[in-house]
């Protein structure tokens, strides 16, 4: 039986069906809506398969309805600029006709340049967390159903938060989180592969910060909550099969939107990647 980081390989893994054109798939897990973190990186992917051998350094996209699991999902590559230096893709994510995702993506060949960056936030290290085991016997009996169901389920990429209080309190908190993630599964070398897997985990956790001073979460069935838009910076190389660090933090929540930044750091606390991302946060309507 595959593994989950094998299935997450097969899903990311386009068929081409024509040029520029290729066609993904999501698991059949009984998701009533593709998750985001999935057409992030099946996007990347097919935007990917149009570059010969240069590297993705950002990404930024718009969803714009909500995918459909059950059928297959069609990607449109549009070449927009083959320059030296740098290379520009747009990809149109299809579903029953109409798109369901937009993104801009572009590649720049490595050079030497000017170079500094931030020091990665003082937090315990991956190895001094309880591991996922570990937290199902330690919390989940606390926990609300679904939050149990999301933690017992096999997920390619592992999550150790630094701290485990919002996921089993209604406190309101500091919109700060740091969580370690990586892959579940040895990955193959291909840099382009860990890209993709990194912007598939990347949409983890991520809107769930701008619910933290509110003592809310994104389980709560009172709210209507989904990625708007999702934008991420490439900085240096990485593995996403080894842990990184996401240092997450929410400046601001208004007008029924959350705006949620990221950092994403190697365990020897070099920053590899950047994200921000705004999603949606209203009251569900009232069923009848």
């Amino acid at each position: 039986m595959p593994t989950a980081v094998e299935n997450l390989l097969a899903t990311l893994d386009l068929e081409p069906i024509e040029v520029n054109l290729f066609r993904g798939r999501s698991p059949q897990v009984g998701w009533q809506r593709v998750f985001g973190g999935l057409v992030i990186g099946q996007a990347l992917t097919a935007a990917t398969r149009t570059v010969e051998g240069v590297p993705v350094h950002s990404l930024q996209g718009y969803f714009l309805r909500p995918g459909d699991p059950a059928v297959p999902i069609v990607y449109e590559v549009d070449r927009i600029r083959d320059g030296r230096s740098f290379l520009t893709r747009r990809v149109v994510a299809i579903q029953h006709g109409q798109a369901i995702f937009s993104m801009s993506a572009s590649f720049h060949a490595a050079e030497q340049g000017l170079e500094h960056r931030v020091s990665m936030p003082d937090v315990p290290k991956p190895d001094a967390l309880p591991s996922e085991a570990e937290l199902r016997e330690r919390y989940l009996h606390a926990a609300p159903e679904s939050v149990r169901r999301y933690w017992e389920r096999e997920r390619p990429i592992e999550i150790r938060p630094v701290d485990f209080t919002h996921y089993v309190s209604r406190e309101p908190l500091d919109p700060t989180q740091y969580v370690w993630v990586r892959a579940t599964g040895a990955l193959p070398d291909d840099p382009a592969i860990h890209a993709a897997v990194l912007a598939y985990a990347s949409d983890m956790t991520l809107l769930d910060t701008s619910l933290f001073a509110h003592g809310r979460s994104v389980f709560d069935k009172d709210l209507q909550l989904a990625s708007l838009d999702h934008a991420m910076w490439f900085h240096r190389p990485f593995r996403a099969d080894t842990w990184l660090l996401y240092a997450q933090d929410s400046p601001t929540t208004g007008g029924a939107r959350g705006f949620n930044r990221g950092q994403i750091f190697t365990a020897d606390g070099v920053l590899v990647a950047s994200t921000a991302q705004e999603g949606l946060i209203r009251k569900a309507a009232p069923r009848p």
